[in-house]
């Protein structure tokens, strides 16, 4: 059996589209294993693949934050303690900064990673003894693909993407749902990503006029009030706060999403949901949703430019309006 440990701390959007470099592994290797090194935001995400067995949670976001509390103390100091007690066959730093390099460096195992032209952070590759190029021109799914390969030595595949996840990890949530529904993520984690309140509720009045229930999702205060002013209608449902399994089930079982630049659309693709993905000063091609029935609707300039019209014209593709 051979043993791996990833360290991939985030963001939501990066954990999924490193799923299928496992996928890969698993299909050419057979006899192997993964452990990850991950944020405590988005510890769900990894066991969502059935090859991923033991999570070390890193709390990095608030650690650094409180240096000097006790309890910051003590926190990295068990999760030190118990990564430092690993052995591994090779270790993969799929993140490439400085910070999970680092991390990368408390078990016992061979290091490998991206290479100076390749990683995210220059100077992360000191840090291994196997450094690997993949091309920044090629999408982030594409390049850890690559990683996985060529740091495990297998030829890399010419299939398309392979999340495989376990929808046994999923959990449906505890509140009424409609028998089909639509999802819209008004949210995203910069400013320069989000789409005009009064578009969204132009989209969403064309939506329910149809008598299309749309669910939707949020995840801070700030997100929450953008939510409920998008309430205009009675067929639009405000979720609770759900845990990333429950979201999961929700997207799982959509009729289809129409979605932010967010980690949510990565998790509507890799869970074979159709999803419009509108895209800003992100360019898709090096970041963007992979896999069936995923459409972009893109303007490099402005999120404004981006007129009601054109996700409707998407969207009627995906519901049969």
């Amino acid at each position: 059996m051979k043993r791996v440990l990833i360290t991939k701390l985030s963001s939501l959007g990066d954990l999924v589209l490193a799923l299928p470099a496992l996928s890969d592994a698993k299909a050419a290797l057979g006899d192997i294993e993964f452990d990850w090194v991950v944020d405590r935001s988005f510890q769900e995400i990894p066991l969502w693949h059935p090859c991923v067995k033991e999570l070390f949670i890193t709390n990095h976001r608030i650690w650094r934050k409180s240096l000097t509390k006790k309890a910051t103390y003590q926190e990295f100091s068990t999760f030190y303690k118990k990564l430092k007690e690993k052995q591994y066959d090779l270790i993969i730093d799929a993140h490439g900064n400085i910070k999970s390099g680092l991390l990368s460096l408390i078990p016992k195992g061979k290091r490998a990673g991206f290479d100076g032209a390749s990683t995210p952070e220059w100077g992360s590759q000191f840090f291994y003894q196997e450094a690997h190029k993949a091309s920044k021109e090629l999408h982030a799914t594409e390049r850890l693909r690559i990683l996985f390969a060529s740091a495990l030595n297998y030829p890399l595949p010419i299939t398309k993407p392979n999340y495989q996840i376990n929808l046994a990890e999923l959990k449906k949530p505890d509140i009424e749902l409609p028998a089909q529904y639509l999802i819209f993520v008004p949210i995203a984690s910069h400013d320069s990503k989000l789409w005009p309140e009064s578009h969204w509720k132009e989209l969403i009045q064309k939506t329910v006029e149809k008598g299309h229930p749309i669910l939707l999702p949020w995840g801070n205060l700030k997100e929450k009030e953008r939510a409920e002013r998008l309430k205009i209608h009675p067929l639009v449902q405000v979720l609770p706060r759900l845990s990333l399994n429950e979201i999961g089930y929700l997207i799982a079982n959509a009729h289809g999403v129409v979605s932010l630049d967010t980690g949510l659309s990565h998790i509507a693709a890799a869970l074979g949901t159709s999803c419009i993905t509108l895209y800003g000063p992100t360019d898709p091609n090096l970041t963007g949703t992979v896999g069936e029935s995923q459409f972009w609707v893109r303007s490099p300039d402005s999120m404004e430019k981006i007129s009601p019209d054109a996700v409707w014209d998407n969207l009627r593709r995906i519901v049969c309006y």
